[in-house]
């Protein structure tokens, strides 16, 4: 069974190295590498272009996280297409295997994997993986989350439903949804354990929450987010970061980014909840490039090992100024 990587990027030289490095370290060898790159000014391209990987550029005007991996997708020659975010990367070298090893049943659309985070993580965001992905499996989940930064789909059923290019965020929600009511199964395989690296600044943290709101009301539109669910959420959730700070002995160094990171979750969350976009040029460029970015308007049986990248190669960035 071939599996089709795909990975989307916008100037991430300072991690895609490391999650190419970690696919050839895998178990599994029968894999197709694709980089679907929305304008890098930086040497992310250039850093790709090491690896046995197939760059496929696409006009930033053109960006949703639909349509880049909608790309990625008809680029792919693979039965299993397994996204990963530019900014991950693997813990073990049989990640891949773990991943695919569900597809054996044809009655599976969907598999995730675990996420954690580094060093380079906010506090409340590692709640938020811990919470998120947990570290027992699932079969058949019976709700339709699922998240594309480590995610695979059954490539024929992608053919027929391929991911909706108007929506803010969530196109894995709103595929996973979709699929799952046509009778298939989602499948969380908790050991399939990736790294998800996020050096946010609070804008972006807020950004991120607010663009997924907005889509998440499209996709459930009986859902509600109001200003007593905004309180109830955020008051809780940073009793429960507080609480846990307190365990862990890092209550002052954390108490800070606690307030900021659930203040921004949740407002975000709840002005996003308060508009509702389709996606066009001026919605791409608020939600998804920095500030002055100008767009162009154009086997199992293998022992479970833990990569060890300080004798993995992987080009850096200044080899490329």
């Amino acid at each position: 069974m071939k599996v089709s990587i795909i990975i989307r990027c916008l100037n991430e030289e300072k991690h895609i190295g490391k999650l190419l490095a970690g696919i050839l370290e895998q178990t599994k060898k029968e894999v197709e590498i694709i980089v679907v790159d929305s304008g890098s000014r930086d040497a992310t391209v250039r850093i790709a272009k090491q690896f046995p990987a197939k760059i496929v550029n696409i006009n930033p005007a053109d960006f949703s996280f639909g349509y880049a991996i909608n790309v990625g997708c008809k680029a792919a020659t693979g039965d299993i297409l397994l996204f990963a975010s530019a900014h991950v990367y693997p813990v073990f070298n049989d990640w891949l295997e773990l991943m695919c090893k569900p597809f054996e049943d044809e009655g599976v659309a969907i598999v995730y994997g675990k996420q954690r985070g580094d060093h380079r993580n906010k506090y409340s965001e590692h709640q938020v993986f811990a919470k998120w992905f947990p570290d027992l499996s699932n079969p058949n989940q019976k709700h339709p989350f699922c998240n594309n930064a480590n995610c695979a789909v059954r490539q024929s059923l992608w053919a027929k439903q391929p991911y909706d290019e108007t929506l803010t965020g969530l196109e894995d929600l709103d595929w996973a949804k979709k699929i799952q009511e046509k009778g298939y199964k989602i499948v969380y395989q908790a050991d399939a354990t990736i790294i998800h690296v996020h050096e946010e600044k609070w804008g972006n943290v807020y950004n991120r929450y607010r663009r997924e709101a907005i889509a998440y009301r499209l996709i459930m539109k009986n859902e509600t987010f109001n200003i007593f669910t905004f309180i109830q959420l955020l008051t809780t959730n940073w009793a429960s970061d507080y609480k846990q700070a307190l365990k862990d002995g890092v209550f002052l160094k954390e108490f800070y980014s606690i307030l900021m990171f659930r203040w921004n979750q949740f407002w975000g969350t709840y002005r996003g909840y308060k508009q509702s976009y389709l996606m066009d040029n001026q919605v791409r460029e608020r939600f998804y490039y920095p500030k002055g970015y100008v767009s162009q308007n154009k086997n199992l049986n293998n022992i479970h090992r833990e990569i060890d990248y300080s004798n993995v190669e992987i080009p850096k960035s200044e080899n490329f100024k």
